[in-house]
């Protein structure tokens, strides 16, 4: 009988990874620090046109773009003289089961079915479990999804609530877990006592499948709109997001186009904080995954993640909780289109970035997602009073993270906020070294580190000079 005390299990979690996942991560390993990205991607996701086809088949892609035209009309309101880009969503609400995480769990799944797995487990409290199990529905596979769901007092948000209920009435067998390490130690015992496939966010699977995403922007701002947007801004936490949908554009020929990140600032909360879980009114797209992701992705639940946002992002801007509840308001009100918080976020932003562009320029909002009860801007609202928050109109940049909500008095107010992306990979390159004395790192390290960070080697030389003081 297997010891499953916490520490024999995660002992053994690289052993149950890749038995999980059916890649061995360790062929691609360069250096003492790096790996061979491009190759891994390569070597174990499908071509484009086999992905197009395979999510054909399943409901999923071929999603609309639409211009915000009252929303673009409100921004030139507030926007200099000549500035106020046209602002477009893409709608992947329109997906099979309402979000960009159907591309990700179409080819998972498709992947697992292929290689006679039985079912499929994933660890997330957001939009990707119902994607999974909507997948794993259509492929006769079992599922189930792994989520965070409570604090110690077993208070869960509205929001993941009716995410596991999502998940539920598409098939799978929801575990709930209360906040902190159990996540991932119950993960692993299940992989390994069901022999199911991880179907995890980060795989080069769930990565390839948010390509045809990009892929699709390209073909249909050129047939439709006559010219590619341009800038694309994608609601940031894992990575996976921007990092598929860069790539698809790339791969699309559209290598000028500018990539943002976007996140909700929840700067001061501690995302395993069993205190601080309930304190904040967004369960993904924040600060909390965003940052740590972006400088470190391979804390994932795959031993080498296929989502490498640093790689992709030109600029990593922050949008506060109230202005994204604002702009749903905004877009439900204006558009007519009710749609969930995670898109918003993004929207949230290109709002604000709009006015930096010239009036015949295009932004993009990448990506949206279905909304429903418990994920309405009122809900979480009412639920945020519930937990001490305190709600009130004024200035967003007063805002507090676990203290307050604060909705802009007027749309001027609404400024998303630069990141530091130096300090980001700085960051990066800091973590990395963690795994090696410092004398110890190769050319091959380096050349590692100015591909993840998007900088020359001479660049990383200096940081890690800095570093290592």
């Amino acid at each position: 009988m297997s010891n499953n005390s916490y520490e024999a299990v995660m002992a053994r979690r690289d052993a149950i990874m890749r038995a999980s996942v059916g890649i061995d991560y360790s062929t691609f390993n360069t250096g003492s620090i790096g790996f061979d990205y491009e190759q891994m991607m390569k070597e174990t996701s499908y071509p484009m046109d086999e992905m197009r086809r395979i999510q054909s088949s399943v409901g999923v892609g071929s999603t609309p773009i639409i211009e915000l035209k009252n929303l673009t009309a409100l921004a030139r309101k507030y926007a200099p003289a000549g500035k106020g880009a046209r602002i477009f969503i893409k709608d992947e609400a329109a997906n099979a089961s309402g979000s960009f995480k159907d591309r990700r769990a179409s080819i998972a799944v498709y992947h697992a079915k292929k290689l006679g797995y039985k079912g499929v487990i994933a660890a997330t409290s957001g939009n990707y479990g119902a994607a999974v199990a909507s997948q794993a529905a259509k492929y006769g596979l079992d599922c189930i999804i792994v989520q965070e769901c409570y604090d110690s007092n077993a208070k869960g948000q509205p929001e993941i609530i009716e995410k596991a209920r999502k998940c539920e009435a598409l098939g799978a067998e929801v575990v709930q877990l209360s906040v902190g390490p159990e996540l991932f130690y119950k993960f692993l015992l299940l992989l390994e006592e069901t022999g199911y496939f991880n179907a995890s966010l980060y795989s080069p699977y769930g990565i390839a499948g948010v390509e045809t995403l990009g892929y699709e922007i390209a073909e249909q701002f050129k047939e439709e709109v006559g010219k590619l947007p341009d800038m694309v801004v994608c609601t940031n936490a894992g990575g996976g997001n921007l990092t598929g949908t860069a790539r698809g554009l790339h791969q699309a020929g559209a290598h000028d186009v500018q990539i943002v990140a976007a996140s909700v600032d929840l700067s001061g909360l501690h995302m395993a904080s069993d205190k601080d879980f309930n304190r904040k009114s967004f369960t993904t797209g924040h600060t909390g995954f965003g940052v740590p992701f972006t400088s470190w992705p391979d804390r994932s639940d795959v031993p080498r993640s296929a989502a490498r946002p640093l790689r992709y992002m030109d600029r990593y801007v922050t949008v506060s909780q109230g202005e994204v509840f604002y702009i749903t308001e905004a877009l439900a009100t204006l558009e007519g289109l009710e749609k969930g918080p995670a898109g918003n976020t993004s929207l949230a932003a290109a709002f604000s970035l709009a006015s930096e562009l010239d009036k015949d320029q295009i932004i993009l909002v990448q990506e949206t997602e279905y909304t429903g009860a418990g994920k309405m801007s009122q809900p979480q609202l009412s639920f945020a009073r519930e937990n001490g928050i305190a709600l009130k109109f004024g200035d967003p940049r007063t805002e507090v993270p676990g203290e307050s909500v604060i909705l802009p008095e007027n749309p001027s107010l609404i400024k998303a906020v630069d990141l530091d992306l130096m300090k980001l990979r700085r960051s990066l390159v800091k973590n990395a070294l963690k795994l090696v004395d410092t004398n110890e790192v190769s050319e091959i390290d380096l050349a590692y580190l100015a591909e993840e960070t998007r900088l020359q080697v001479a660049d990383v030389k200096k940081l890690i000079a800095e570093i290592s003081g």
